[in-house]
């Protein structure tokens, strides 16, 4: 290789890298972006001679890795596929003579699983590792193994922008970390002077406020400009929003995943004339556009999400990270000076999350769970992992496997495990792949990639089927148009991939051994809305003609937890479903609290996973499982269901007090009693059945039977349900406060001169003492003292309130009386 006529900033630690390589064999390499790592690493490692057998380096994207090796091969003098070559699914460019290649992270994965001692690698580099993606983390554990175990010899090196550089070098052995802080060019940021409103729902918002961004810089700089936006849909729609307002001899290029390569690369290569790239998050690392001297932050990035509880993942646009953002203003610097222009103010980027989150925390665990399973390894913890999956995540993709029959209940990998393992696809479409037969590469591919038939188009799979089989035949008889480009790329995948099956299953049925937890039968007074066999509902709009089907099976969905939009779907009819899974119908007999119908049903069932496929009333069910099924239902609606007289209350009341200085009694408070309905209330609900049969209880029966009569006769004697009025009323005492409490017109209390108490420790009762017409006059919980001191100022009021009644001036030594006195 000849020198580099160019000096870039990691020229600066080459020498410090090889010999850290020389004499540790592992690194971890930070240098800012456009420092010149993806290009003159895997060379210089190379020309050293530290590495007799190839060298591996990691992208995160296949754009990179065809970009990445074509730049190596052109500073090394050579064609791409001699020193220099690529790997990625479906697509390769190396020969014997190769000594560097480029892979994509999943690539690794199956070296590794293929030869665990990578006999013929010598060095492996990862590239970009700050994107922290599921297969680059599996890779470096792998990587890490095979190191302790394996190949002590084997070279590490991880490298990027912005990554936290200490525990990863603590993960691999305490590895050095080689820091170059040259960069290329500045690159000057520019902010927002106010915050603009963030808000995902409103596109239109968005495209308005960075359209303004992108008019504003290329009225104040020279250059081209790298817009960066959340994904494909927003591009398509600012191209179309800027393209009358910018002048014609600006270029707008699009630059997505799912274009293809010869697209991209109208983007990336330079350009005579000045151009405008709308980019999604693909052009963040690992590329170098020569003319871009400005960079527009829209500030926004999209991600898969995954949802354990739902099994299905979701795109949510989320705010940059500060990595993120500093990745893509230094595309602004790589061969010159350059600007940024961000769509938030500067005090908002200090408030930036610092790292994106790793991918093993937020992604279908499923894929992950299958390599390991191949690596004979059932649980995560034991390995060396830089970020640990999540527990729960890592259950939910197991029991996937279980249900493909990839694993055996001890989380171990069978025969057909070991087959799908093989397979370049989601554990869910290698099943279709190897049990499909006929078209079942198509029904992958077609599943895998972006719908060829746009939005207004009935959601069936079969029609998608037809159109990719047939397109002429297909545009002839429906009105739909097929989407050229994205049919294409359909059949290009469908090439690389291969059946092995031998089964004559049809579509429906290789959507079913994929999604066996997506199988969806109708609710049948609702048309458009299923109940899937993993538990959650789905639903389609009505007058969709797959709405009338009673079994489907839903493989493309919005990912709502609970309630999800069908995007794509198929009819499966019950005979092809019975052939699959006939084995796994059950057959079972339930009693159990319906919450709709506020009552115990019993029936016998035939099932499959959360799905009743059929049910018959339960006749014969035993009357106590009843009683069992209709307590859930107390406890679900809580105690408040039961029908609770006053006079329950009271006694609760009544030996709740007590048990606050004394354990003689029961304790029945509510919280107590709500824990133990199956010891006290259980035996009352046998023959009965519903929320309304609950109002036959006779609760203060039910209560007074958990008390011997000891201790009832103890409670009557310390906190009796009434007092005696000296006009011989029985007046109930309130025991729900902390003082036990009376209410009694004042003139039934005439001639009592010792206040009323209860008990053996004759504790005062708070007496509120009532006009004639029941209204609070006064509260005293000492009425000789109210005798003599406030009863004169209440009499004066009460005699002109109502003079028909006898207010005698010495009420201690008076008669007293329910009735009005005539006056006089």
């Amino acid at each position: 290789m000849n020198d580099f006529a160019e000096k870039l900033p990691i020229d600066e630690v080459l020498n410090e890298l090889l010999k850290t390589m020389s004499e540790k064999n592992h690194a971890v390499l930070q240098a800012p972006p456009g420092a010149g790592k993806t290009t003159r690493i895997p060379l210089a490692l190379l020309n050293s001679g530290l590495f007799e057998k190839k060298i591996i380096m990691l992208q995160p994207r296949r754009l990179a890795v065809r970009s990445a090796s074509k730049r190596l091969a052109q500073h090394y003098g050579d064609q791409l596929g001699q020193t220099v070559g690529y790997r990625m699914r479906g697509e390769k460019q190396v020969s014997k003579k190769t000594r560097i290649e480029v892979v994509t992270e999943g690539v690794l994965i199956k070296m590794i699983q293929n030869d665990p001692e990578l006999k013929n690698i010598d060095c492996i580099i990862f590239d970009e590792f700050h994107e922290r993606s599921l297969n680059a983390d599996l890779g470096l554990t792998f990587c890490l193994e095979i190191r302790s175990e394996l190949r002590k010899d084997l070279g590490i090196l991880i490298m990027s922008a912005t990554l936290d550089a200490a525990p990863v070098a603590k993960l691999m052995g305490n590895a050095p970390v080689i820091t170059s802080l040259g960069k290329s060019y500045d690159v000057h940021p520019y902010y927002l002077s106010k915050p603009w409103n963030f808000n995902i729902n409103q596109k239109n918002n968005f495209i308005q406020a960075i359209s303004d961004l992108i008019i504003r810089a290329l009225q104040e700089n020279e250059g081209s400009i790298l817009a960066f936006l959340p994904g494909a849909g927003e591009i398509k729609q600012l191209q179309a929003f800027l393209k009358p307002k910018l002048p014609n001899d600006l270029d707008i290029r699009p630059l997505y995943g799912a274009m293809s390569f010869d697209e991209q690369q109208k983007a990336i290569l330079p350009s005579q004339r000045r151009k405008l790239i709308l980019a999604t998050s693909i052009a963040e690392t690992s590329l170098t556009i020569k003319d871009i001297r400005i960079v527009i932050d829209g500030g926004l990035t999209r991600r898969s999400r995954f949802d354990p509880s739902s099994g299905m993942s979701r795109l949510v646009t989320e705010k940059v990270t500060k990595a993120e953002a500093t990745q893509r203003m230094g595309r602004a610097g790589r061969t010159n000076t350059g600007v940024c222009y961000k769509l938030w103010t500067k005090g908002e980027d200090g408030g930036l999350t610092p790292f994106p989150e790793p991918e093993i925390l937020i992604s279908d665990l499923s894929p992950l769970a299958m390599e390991l399973a191949a690596w004979g390894v059932n649980n995560p913890e034991n390995l060396p992992f830089l970020t640990h999956p999540k527990s729960l995540d890592f259950q939910t993709a197991q029991e996937l496997l279980k249900n493909l029959g990839a694993i055996n209940d001890k989380g171990n990998i069978t025969e057909l495990g070991q087959k799908i393992s093989r397979e370049p696809t989601h554990p869910r479409l290698a099943r279709i792949l190897i049990a499909g037969g006929l078209d079942a590469n198509l029904v992958v591919a077609l599943i895998e990639s972006k719908d060829i038939l746009g939005p207004n188009a009935p959601i069936d799979f079969k029609l998608r089927m037809d159109a990719i089989k047939n397109s002429i035949s297909f545009e002839n008889d429906y009105p739909y148009t097929i989407n050229k480009k994205a049919s294409s790329n359909v059949l290009k995948l469908s090439k690389r991939l291969h059946s092995k099956g031998q089964l004559e299953l049809s579509y429906s049925q290789m959507a079913a051994i994929a999604y066996p937890d997506r199988i969806g039968l109708s609710r049948n007074q609702n048309r458009g809305q299923f109940l899937l066999s993993g538990g959650k509902g789905a639903f389609i709009s009505a007058s969709d003609p797959l709405a009338s089907a009673k079994m489907i099976v839903a493989l493309n969905l919005d990912g709502n937890k609970t309630e999800s939009k069908l995007r794509i779907g198929i009819e499966i009819l019950e005979t092809e479903f019975m052939e699959l899974f006939h084995e796994q119908i059950k057959f079972n007999r339930v009693c159990e609290w319906s919450k709709r119908e506020l009552k115990v049903i019993t029936s016998e069932q035939k099932t499959f996973r959360s799905l009743v496929l059929s049910k018959k009333k339960w006749t014969g069910c035993n009357p106590e499982l009843i009683a069992e099924a209709l307590l859930e239902g107390v406890n679900d609606i809580g105690l408040d269901v039961l029908p609770w007289t006053t006079n329950t209350k009271n006694f609760l009341d009544r030996a709740n007090k007590l048990n606050r200085t004394s354990d003689y009694l029961p304790n029945c408070s509510l919280k107590l009693l709500s824990k133990k309905t199956h010891e006290w209330l259980l035996p009352h609900l046998v023959g009965l059945r519903s929320k309304e049969d609950l109002k036959k209880l006779n609760m203060i029966d039910i209560i007074k039977s958990l008390f011997s009569w000891k201790q009832i006769d103890y409670l009557n004697k310390n906190a009796p349900e009434f007092i005696q009025a000296p006009t011989g009323t029985k007046i109930n005492i309130n025991y729900s406060e902390e003082q036990p409490k009376i209410k009694i017109r004042i003139q039934e209390l005439f001639g009592l001169k010792i206040h009323p108490t209860i008990g053996e420790n004759k504790e005062p009762l708070l007496i509120e003492l009532l006009s004639p017409a029941m209204r609070i006059v006064q509260t005293t919980s000492n009425l000789p003292k109210f005798w003599l001191t406030s009863y004169s100022d209440v009499r004066r009021d009460m005699r002109g309130r109502y003079p028909r009644h006898h207010w005698p001036e010495n009420p201690m030594n008076s008669e007293p009386t329910k009735r009005a006195k005539k006056q006089k």
